[in-house]
């Protein structure tokens, strides 16, 4: 008898994926101003500063594997979404770097972050070339202006997740100008999801999909945003630096309204939390109180409902067999990091 292969497991889908898009990522970047590309390289974890080859990782590839899968969805190869997951790529590591910037945050896998690298300005300006770049690349592919609009609208709703992310380290913890759970949602759809549910829908719609396969993956790459954002919160909170790359306690010092605290400040068990949360050096003790008042487990559990929801909007979307299973398995595996 023949040996059933075994299904390929998540990092080996996410290998493969950026196996085939590393190469034209880095002919894109290789088309910047040298520096600038440096810049690029060093943020993908290519490089050092100077320009000398690096030996710390980059990330993962997420939203490469979710476009590439997104064209295998419709049926095509999967070279079919390299331009969607360049272009998507370019913007995320745009965002992370106006991110860092924005959040004060030194650090970033590890390792200086670009601004504490090379400066605020030139920081900015790497960024802004590699959002230029990826307009450029979707541009020249196939059904340019149809995926243009698609990256636009996601990126309308990245910076709004983002403004409304800022903005809520302004508002009260308690009474009627608190943040709530439906803004919090509201700001890790547009913040997180937007640009994953587009990798997914740019890749099928290059590969040959109709818009209601296309609307379909958005829609789940979306709640796996939500669901990505919840468990990111829970590490802010509690994960292992030396996996996570970030420092204990630093959305708590940030005073974000992640949603562990949104959710342990609506239990009683948490009564002089708000206080705790104000008061610089007492971290540890704030994280204690939102444990136990419920805000780990209630973040955990958002976090597998906006997974099921994903899970069925791809079972009831046309998609291609291998891939459809092969989009599963990644959504549980990257949500399922603490699940």
């Amino acid at each position: 008898m023949t040996a059933v292969q075994a299904p390929p497991s998540a990092p080996e889908v996410l290998g493969r994926c950026r196996g085939l898009v590393q190469p034209a990522l880095r002919e894109a970047v290789g088309r910047l101003h040298p520096w600038v590309a440096e810049m690029a390289g060093y943020s993908f974890g290519w490089c050092e500063v100077g320009g000398a080859p690096a030996a710390a990782p980059g990330g993962k590839g997420v939203r490469q594997a979710l476009s590439v899968l997104g064209a295998e969805a419709a049926g095509a190869d999967g070279a079919a979404g390299v331009p969607a997951a360049v272009a998507v790529e370019l913007v995320h590591t745009f965002s992370l770097l106006h991110d860092d910037i924005m959040d004060g945050d030194a650090t970033r896998r590890r390792r200086p972050a670009v601004w504490k690298a090379y400066g605020t300005g030139p920081a900015v300006l790497a960024g802004d070339a590699l959002f230029a770049l990826a307009v450029e690349t979707l541009a020249t592919a196939p059904q340019g202006a149809g995926t243009v609009r698609l990256l636009s609208a996601a990126l309308a709703d990245l910076v709004r997740g983002q403004a409304d992310d800022l903005l809520f380290a302004t508002r009260p913890w308690t009474g009627p100008e608190r943040v709530t759970a439906d803004e919090y949602r509201s700001m890790a759809e547009g913040k997180t999801g937007a640009l994953l549910g587009c990798a997914a829908a740019l890749g099928a719609v290059l590969g040959g999909a109709g818009e209601g396969t296309a609307d379909a993956l958005d829609r789940a790459g979306r709640h796996l945003g939500i669901a990505f954002q919840l468990v990111d919160d829970v590490l802010g909170i509690w994960g292992d630096p030396a996996v996570t790359g970030k420092p204990v306690g630093g959305d708590l010092r940030q005073r974000k309204k992640t949603y562990p605290v949104l959710a342990a400040l609506d239990s009683p068990a948490a009564r002089g939390l708000p206080e705790l949360l104000d008061a610089p050096g007492r971290e540890a003790e704030a994280a204690a109180l939102i444990d136990a008042a419920g805000g780990r487990t209630a973040a955990l559990t958002q976090a597998r409902a906006h997974t099921a929801t994903a899970r069925a909007l791809l079972s009831a979307a046309p998609l291609a067999t291998e891939a459809a299973g092969q989009l599963v398995q990644l959504l549980d595996h990257l949500a399922g990091r603490q699940l």
